[in-house]
């Protein structure tokens, strides 16, 4: 039992730690998955919504300092009982995802690594056979260090993660996992390579024959069956290859200009996600940097998911010297970690990205 114990203690200790660092390095877009959670629709609780960001923090936060906790033996109760209750209801919210699909990635990892809805929740299983065995093992940890170098562990670990979850909150997460990061090229992110696996579905046919209903199951092909045809009913039953960025478009006027924009040798995006959440004194900077590269011969554009009214009235009010594009909403959140954020592209690569806050690191 103790080597069991002490196993379980490694593996568990590891896995959060690392879990919490990588949404620790992106607490803004666990925020986003947070407030999917919380969206109408899946555990209906808009009231959360509004408090998305700090319950981010406070979560990554306290899943370091439990593993931390763990694999130095501080507060052993104290620590089990906190796993065993995060564990719990991260395996109620996975399965609740699964079952019902409603979110088809827990975010667990941030955009490290992407999970299914059931093997998040296969996941959540395992660690919850570990965390019980650790529950029942207890007295078997035993700390490895006396009481004040932990206190000093404990202390370095909290303000670590208070200094890295700063930095990140007023600039951008320092590891960057998502498909824009700089040096990609958007375009070829949206390529499919020749031979990738493409999505297979079950087609159910629905047939009367001779009075009664009879349903036969093709992968595409229509039956070749003596009745009436009632309906057909799809299910993807092995998904194909997805692209990294897909539902990429800058629209205007119901034209999607993507194509044409992104061979640019010289393009700026000013990238706002929601106008009525941004950070509106950002734009008088957004407007000194964004004059300085239309003078040094760049396209500037202002991408958003707002609404003409808003753009129209965002222009006016910063005396704005470019035109607004709409792009959907989780894909600008995708794109930066900023409200606004700003972007510089070379024939749709990505040479640089900042946080509002950074506007003065441009170069053009």
């Amino acid at each position: 039992m103790k080597y069991i114990v002490t196993f379980g203690r490694i593996v568990v200790g590891i896995l959060f730690i690392i879990s919490g660092f990588v949404k620790l390095n992106d607490p803004v877009g666990f925020s986003f998955k947070l407030e999917e959670y919380f969206s109408q629709g899946v555990l209906d609780l808009p009231f959360f919504m509004d408090y998305a960001l700090v319950i981010s923090i406070v979560v990554v936060i306290l899943e370091v300092l439990l593993g931390v906790m763990l694999l130095i033996g501080f507060r052993v109760k104290f620590t089990v009982w906190s796993l065993l209750s995060m564990i719990v209801f991260f395996t109620f919210l996975t399965f609740y995802s699964a079952y019902f699909n409603k979110v088809t990635d827990c975010g667990c990892f941030g955009d490290a690594i992407k999970l299914t809805p059931w093997e998040s929740f296969t996941k959540d299983i395992i660690l919850l056979v570990l965390i019980l065995v650790l529950f029942f093992g207890r007295k078997y940890i035993k700390s490895i260090f006396n009481e004040k170098i932990e206190r000093i562990v404990m202390g370095i670990a909290l303000l670590g993660c208070a200094f890295y979850t700063n930095y990140v909150l007023n600039h951008l997460p320092v590891i960057d996992f998502r498909p824009y990061e700089i040096g990609k090229n958007i375009e070829e992110g949206m390529t499919v390579p020749e031979g990738a696996p493409k999505s297979v579905f079950d087609y159910a046919w629905r047939f009367k024959v001779n009075g009664e209903e009879q349903i036969i199951v093709t992968q595409g092909a229509y039956p070749q069956i003596d009745g009436e045809f009632i309906d057909v009913e799809t299910t993807e039953v092995q998904k194909g290859y997805e692209p990294p960025v897909h539902d990429f478009t800058i629209e205007q006027d119901g034209e999607d200009f993507a194509s044409a924009l992104l061979q640019e040798p010289k393009l700026v995006m000013v990238v706002a996600y929601d106008l009525r959440k941004s950070t509106s004194e950002a734009f008088s900077e957004v407007k000194k940097v964004t004059d300085v590269a239309i003078k040094n011969g760049y396209k500037v554009i202002g991408i958003s998911a707002s609404n003409e009214a808003q753009t129209s009235q965002l222009k006016k009010e910063n005396q704005l010297d470019f035109d607004f594009y709409f792009t959907d909403e989780t894909t600008l959140k995708t794109i930066v970690r900023s409200n606004p954020g700003v972007l510089v592209l070379e024939k749709g690569t990505i040479k640089q990205k900042v946080h509002y806050n950074d506007l003065d690191d441009l170069e053009f």
